[in-house]
């Protein structure tokens, strides 16, 4: 079988969800944007988990609620698997916990499905270049979970160097690493090595949280 390979200037995307008429017409809404392309579809996580090590792809759309695996115990095998994509979680729920543990356990997104469908678009389009994806009546959810005392020591940031503090900035800004690099006038290689670095030092699984988290600090 031939591994699908979207162009160097596509964003390639892997959808995963039970029910095929929900992947059916998000893939036609991705269809419709020139720089997405949907490069295979799953329907368990078992699945995705193989094929994100096969292929690669740059954003995987992941749905909370599946049978079998669900979408929590798969965005957390996913990133176990060292699997660097950009992951999004979409889900009926909005409940803080799963909001929460999605984030904690690596997702870099969370979308409800009650969102409109051009919202979810968008947003999947905004995740491509390396913003957080997160609806926005869940933001305060997260913050307020990121804002409790036993979070985090009381100074995390004193064990980042200045170069990493600086990254962190921008990563609370909403840059992409590409951004980021051109921002420093370092590569994009140093700025992956020393945001993987800062997220390891304060403890966060996702560069999503650690932005949530810092604009937090700064207000």
């Amino acid at each position: 079988m031939q591994t699908p390979v979207a162009p160097a200037n596509i964003t390639s995307v892997m959808l995963v969800d039970d029910h095929p008429l929900f992947r059916k017409g998000l893939n036609q809404l991705i269809e419709l944007e020139e720089e997405l392309q949907v490069i295979s579809e799953h329907s368990n996580g078992k699945d995705a988990i193989t094929a994100a090590l096969e292929f690669g792809p740059d954003i995987i759309v992941l749905d909370l609620n599946m049978q079998g695996m669900d979408g929590l115990e798969t965005v957390k095998e996913l990133r176990n698997q060292g699997i660097s994509s950009r992951i999004i979680m979409l889900s009926v729920s909005d409940n803080d916990e799963d909001v929460i543990t999605a984030i904690t356990n690596g997702a870099d997104g969370y979308l409800l499905k009650d969102m409109e469908p051009e919202d979810i678009v968008g947003h999947i389009k905004q995740a491509a270049t390396g913003r957080a994806a997160i609806c926005e009546r869940l933001t305060h959810t997260l913050a307020n979970a990121l804002r409790k005392p036993n979070r985090k020591p009381e100074n995390p940031l004193s064990g980042l160097t200045s170069r990493e503090l600086e990254i962190l900035k921008l990563i609370a800004k909403g840059l992409s690493n590409k951004l980021i690099a051109r921002e420093l006038d370092i590569s994009d290689g140093t700025v992956k090595v020393h945001v993987k670095h800062l997220l390891k030092k304060l403890n966060f699984r996702s560069r999503v949280e650690a932005a949530v988290w810092m604009v937090d600090q700064q207000h």
